[in-house]
């Protein structure tokens, strides 16, 4: 079942309100923007995102549905404008099966289980970047799967591991809360979840396959948690990345002091890393996307639910269950 830790606290860990007034400062950042950000945007359709019947059991730490994992807002591939700021209305949404679970500018899946759950990795990996944020989804930890995979999980409560911990498939590496401005402000209505990040040679994609394409989970139509017996038959390696083209992302950056920021990295890996994250998650200080890597990965199934099959036997779409 793995190791037992002392549970969550609410204010200073599940809703990730330590310390106030960095919290405050980067809230801020949310509703005014800053350099090169523009302000969030939501209206009276993001209400359709509350769901209380699911959120309440999960913010007393039990399930919603025994033994499943919630799916509540997938990748949406209609993506608002990201000079418009992020959105978390519901204007022109669809998920990869056609249909509305999500909002605008949803660039991950929500994976929604009780606050205090074990967070696994997803897949082996480097724990590339631990960092908390309130304007963009709390405490999060990157992780790079290397073949220019890397993901990202987010509104976590505490980090169970360091950077640059090489982690293996199914080890624990936080437990969940929903941390942020978006769970504080939506409490105790807003569904906690995990909010994964997929993103393949620096660029946001569903993991669900869409069409003909190749699926990023291991399970194939949905995916399964991880099975803590099982071994990976080939090692993790990290990803390689082009020094010239990494300099050269930088250098589009049009926010000064992120562009000092990031130049100053070392080594080059970290500096990679530092680069793809800070694009995805402000696009808008840079003007154009250069791919980073050595050379172009495809798609394929490599990933689990981030979660163990000891707490959940699989996943469920919420749109799916009536009632």
């Amino acid at each position: 079942m793995g190791t037992t830790h002392p549970p969550v606290r609410f204010f200073r860990e599940a809703l990730g309100l330590s310390p106030w007034r960095e919290r405050y400062r980067q809230a801020l950042i949310a509703i005014k923007g800053q350099q090169d950000v523009p302000p969030s945007q939501f209206d009276l359709s993001s209400l359709r995102l509350l769901r209380p019947r699911v959120a309440i059991p999960l913010w007393r730490g039990r399930p919603f549905i025994e033994r499943k994992v919630i799916l509540t807002n997938l990748f949406n591939h209609r993506q608002t404008p990201v000079e418009n700021g992020w959105s978390v209305k519901q204007t022109q949404v669809e998920d990869f099966r056609g249909r509305g679970l999500t909002y605008d500018s949803h660039n991950g899946t929500d994976l929604s289980i009780p606050v205090g759950t074990r967070v696994l990795a997803t897949a082996p990996g480097e724990v590339v970047l631990i960092l908390s944020e309130f304007n963009r989804g709390g405490l999060k930890i990157f992780i790079d799967h290397g073949d220019g995979l890397m993901t990202c999980s987010a509104h976590l409560a505490r980090a169970l591991v360091k950077e640059g911990q090489v982690v293996g498939r199914g080890e624990a590496i936080a437990l969940s809360g929903y941390s942020g401005l978006d769970g504080f402000v939506t409490f105790p209505f807003g569904v906690p979840h995990i909010h994964l990040n997929t993103w393949l040679d620096g660029v946001p994609v569903d993991p669900f396959p869409r069409g003909d394409e190749a699926s990023l989970w291991r399970g194939g139509a949905l995916p399964m948690p991880v099975d803590g017996d099982e071994t990976d038959a080939v090692p993790f390696s990290p990803s390689a990345y082009s020094e010239t083209r990494v300099d050269e992302a930088i250098t589009t950056c049009k926010t000064a002091s992120t562009r000092a920021r990031l130049a100053a990295i070392e080594p080059l890996s970290a500096r990679a890393a530092g680069t793809i994250i800070e694009m995805n998650y402000y696009p808008t200080r840079f003007p154009s996307r250069v791919h980073v890597y050595a050379e172009e990965h495809p798609r394929s199934p490599r990933l689990d639910l981030p979660f163990s099959r000891d707490d959940f036997d699989g996943a469920v779409f919420v749109d799916e269950l009536g009632g």
